[in-house]
């Protein structure tokens, strides 16, 4: 599953989801590097 993390206060990153952290953040792997960051929330349509 693709998921948007937030890195940081305005950097965004879009990869395939690893796992989920225990502070409420999660990794997502893009090629060969790993990414931690807080989840982009979902919106309504």
């Amino acid at each position: 599953m693709v998921r948007t993390i937030t890195i940081g206060s305005c950097v965004s990153v879009q990869g395939m989801f690893v796992r989920q952290m225990d502070d409420g953040k999660i990794a997502i792997c893009v090629g060969q590097k790993t990414y931690v960051g807080y989840p982009v929330g979902h919106r309504a349509a």
